[in-house]
């Protein structure tokens, strides 16, 4: 058969338009683009390091623990900047493009944990969201220019809550939502996101005690079909709130049960959300609880809108419950990144479906406080000292690489256009197959 010229350089174009057109992702916000840890990008290095697939390096002004954001050809991060906070730009080959003050405070929280650029920043594409543990909250536009800010203690409430306030808001279509939990108040919020003025706020009572008052955890949207609600965690419970006007539509108990109560139960992990079941992680030796899309009102233990529950831990029964990462569910299986010790971390492995252990594993380094992230065929867990252990998903663990960056991370990788942006306390690093 013959093929004229003009019909094969048509069909060339169509080639070309079909390799531009394939999607590079985006990571809009700290937990991706469906908010699940998980990115569709490939190509991914196993193997990185300070000198080995690193694209390039940049000094940060100061530490942070938040999460950066991609969206194009731009990279958005906060952080500490001497007695500032500051939202910074850089383009996707590390040249920083501007820097907006957003707030003021220099306050460390146990010791080397965190501080008040803990809140990881969102977009839209159009403009920029961020929060601070000060309780400043701005949007800006793609060149720095601030859009509205407001002070959140200002406008809720001033915070109480011990080791200060790192909830990360959650965008989603065009409101922001925010959860503020502590001991001299607590509040669910909606917010235009053109504005930054309220849409609702909802009163998220609770009858803990202490740090049983607080919550560290962020916001999580839960959709199974065409409903969605918004999920809130901590101060003691697990709430779902209606998206029309934050109505509570079921409460989960009995994970800080009061016949054995901790006064120092801190929730930090955030739930994960899958279109059949909410994974809830607690902390501690707390137990974790898958709950159903049909739940409604007050339940706990033993509930039939609860699919299992792993019971807490304690003496010779291990604790399964993440303390800070949040759960990555991937094809049927659900991963749970814990400190096992004070020496050394562990990765538990259980069915989705019912609760299952399939595997509990040891891991280098001390203490995990990065949500673990998948990608490319390839979980990436970022250990606090810096070492990234790269495993291989499924029902039988193996170690693909363990990858010593020489840096603090407490942040949750970001992976978008081929590349893994780890947020250090020093630097911000973009990795890549050859360095590209």
């Amino acid at each position: 058969m013959r093929i004229t010229v003009s019909r094969w350089l048509a069909a060339l174009c169509l080639v070309l338009l079909g390799t531009a057109a394939a999607p590079a992702e985006n990571w809009p916000q700290w937990r991706g683009p469906q908010g699940n840890n998980i990115s569709g990008e490939t190509q991914l290095p196993t193997e990185f390091g300070p000198t080995k697939n690193l694209a390039w390096k940049v000094a940060l002004p100061g530490m942070g623990g938040s999460t950066p954001i991609v969206w194009d050809q731009r990279l958005f991060l906060t952080a500490e900047d001497g007695e500032d906070l500051v939202l910074l730009c850089l383009d996707r080959a590390g040249k920083p493009l501007w820097k907006t003050k957003l707030g003021t405070g220099k306050k460390r929280f146990r010791i080397d944990e965190g501080n008040q650029a803990s809140p990881s920043p969102c977009t839209d594409g159009k403009h920029v969201f961020a929060f601070f543990g000060t309780g400043d909250f701005a949007c800006c536009d793609f060149d720095g220019r601030i859009v509205w800010q407001f002070n959140a203690e200002e406008r809720y409430g001033k915070f109480d809550i011990l080791h200060g306030m790192h909830v990360t808001p959650l965008l989603d279509g065009d409101r922001l939502y925010l959860s503020l939990l502590h001991a001299a108040s607590a509040w669910v919020v909606a917010l235009d996101k053109a504005t930054g003025k309220d849409v609702w706020k909802v009163a998220r009572p609770t009858d803990g005690d202490f740090e049983g008052t607080h919550s560290y955890a962020s916001p999580v949207m839960w959709r199974n079909g065409a409903n969605a609600c918004l999920v809130v965690h901590g101060a003691d419970y697990t709430t779902a709130h209606h998206l029309k006007d934050g109505g509570e539509i079921w409460r989960l108990g009995d994970l800080n049960p009061k016949k054995k109560y901790d006064r120092t139960f801190r929730i930090i992990a955030s739930p994960t959300a899958t279109p059949d079941l909410l994974i809830v992680p607690t902390c501690k030796s707390g137990p974790v609880v898958a709950v159903k899309p049909d739940a409604k009102g007050a339940f706990g233990a033993g509930s039939p809108f609860e699919q299992w529950r792993i019971p807490g831990g304690g003496g010779d029964i291990p604790n399964r419950t993440p303390d800070v990462p949040c759960p990555l569910v991937h094809e049927g299986l659900v991963y749970l990144v814990r400190q096992y010790g004070k020496d050394t971390g562990g990765l538990y492995c259980v069915e989705l479906k019912t609760g299952k252990e399939v595997y509990h594993q040891r891991l280098p380094a001390v203490r995990y406080r990065a949500t673990p992230v998948l990608a490319d065929g390839k979980i990436y867990l970022a250990a606090r000292d810096g070492v990234v252990t790269v495993i291989q998903p499924g029902r039988e663990f193996k170690v693909l690489a363990t990858n010593k960056m020489g840096d603090d991370i407490a942040a949750t990788p970001a992976i978008s256009q081929g590349r893994i942006y780890l947020r250090g306390y020093q630097a911000l690093y973009a990795l890549s197959e050859g360095g590209k």
